[in-house]
């Protein structure tokens, strides 16, 4: 793979869900709707996602083939769209099943009593994932982590040590050299404002005027962060330091496929999980249920890589050959309290938002 093939979990899963959501099948037979009133089974099963979720079409039909039901998707924004619509819609769901409710917003969602028991167990290896308090309710499905990367060449051939962490980024040494999303505008951002809270504790607007004060770059979105700043972006960037993902230098291997031409910082990571669960007065909680199944089947976790760039929580699915050699994870990433996040997202963004428009 080369980089013009890394076009991120955002743009690439938008274009790839128009040729997912078109092989949901229509049954034959429209003229008699099942009533879960009287213990009839929906044909249909409907699950929520994030505007990011997308898998191969041959695994949507090998699903329907092999469960007898319809998949219907409705994608609705980024992971903290969908979290608000599911909570305000919690009365009359939008659907059976939903994916993509991220670890910074779970427990928004769980205290809202959005999700009921999914009654399932979980495969080896999902369990490190699971959260602890909800783990009936919501099933981690991937994984992946929000890191700084480098343009490993560029400081090759000037002869200037690289970056390591957080730290190293309000040095002089790299002024004008960082570009990444904002974070009121990007998952990615508010995942490093939270590394940074992770790190400095109330100190971290001081860390973000530091930030600022050497020329980081904010722009509204990952793909501009990358596509346009970046120098191994592909483009005419001139920022050898942006925010990515730990996955992302699997997406940049030399021309002989040797190695890669980019790093991801491990020390500046923050961990991302994407669970999925059945929605709480379901009209098709069996059909909710054998799509959480069919999440944590092994070809669903196998096709998680390239089709959604993360990576799988079940034990020994064989990843990628890139993602095998140039995708690294991190041993300890930032984590923070996701009834924190809750609790103090708009009065950290709020601050976010006057440090960095200073």
């Amino acid at each position: 793979m080369r980089v013009t093939r890394f076009i991120g979990r955002t743009t690439a899963a938008a274009a790839a869900l128009v040729l997912t959501t078109s092989c949901t099948l229509v049954g034959e037979d429209d003229t008699a709707t099942p009533d879960p009133a009287n213990g009839e089974t929906p044909s249909e099963v409907v699950l929520v996602t994030h505007e990011s979720f997308a898998l191969p079409k041959k695994l949507i039909r090998r699903f329907e083939a092999d469960s007898g039901f319809t998949l219907d998707l409705k994608s609705t924004g980024d992971a903290g769209t969908l979290t608000n619509r599911l909570v305000l819609t919690q009365d009359s769901p939008m659907g059976d099943a939903a994916f993509g409710v991220d670890n910074t917003f779970a427990s928004r969602a769980l205290d809202a009593g959005v999700f009921a028991d999914a009654g399932l167990d979980l495969p080896a290896g999902a369990d490190a994932f699971a959260l602890d308090d909800g783990t009936d309710r919501l099933v981690p499905v991937d994984t992946g982590s929000v890191c700084v990367n480098i343009d490993t060449g560029w400081f090759d051939e000037r002869g200037v040590p690289a970056p390591r962490t957080l730290d190293d980024l309000t040095d002089p040494t790299y002024q004008d050299l960082f570009v990444l999303p904002g974070a009121a505008t990007s998952s990615p951002g508010m995942a490093f404002l939270l590394s940074s809270i992770a790190e400095y504790g109330d100190d971290w607007p001081a860390y973000w005027a530091d930030l600022m004060a050497n020329g980081a770059k904010l722009t509204s979105g990952w793909s501009d962060a990358y596509y346009v700043d970046f120098t191994r972006g592909g483009g005419d960037g001139d920022r050898p330091i942006v925010l990515s993902y730990d996955s992302s230098p699997a997406f940049t291997p030399t021309e002989d496929g040797s190695a890669s031409t980019t790093e991801a910082l491990l020390d500046t990571c923050f961990r991302q999980v994407e669970y999925a669960g059945v929605l709480d007065g379901a009209a098709n909680p069996e059909g909710a249920r054998a799509v959480l199944e069919f999440l944590l089947s092994p070809e669903v976790q196998a096709a998680l890589p390239e089709s959604m760039y993360v990576f799988p929580v079940v034990d020994g699915i064989e990843l990628p050959a890139d993602w095998a050699r140039f995708a690294v994870q991190p041993d300890d990433p930032y984590t923070v309290d996701p009834v924190d996040v809750t609790a103090q997202r708009e009065e950290w963004l709020t601050t976010w938002t006057d440090v960095t428009s200073r």
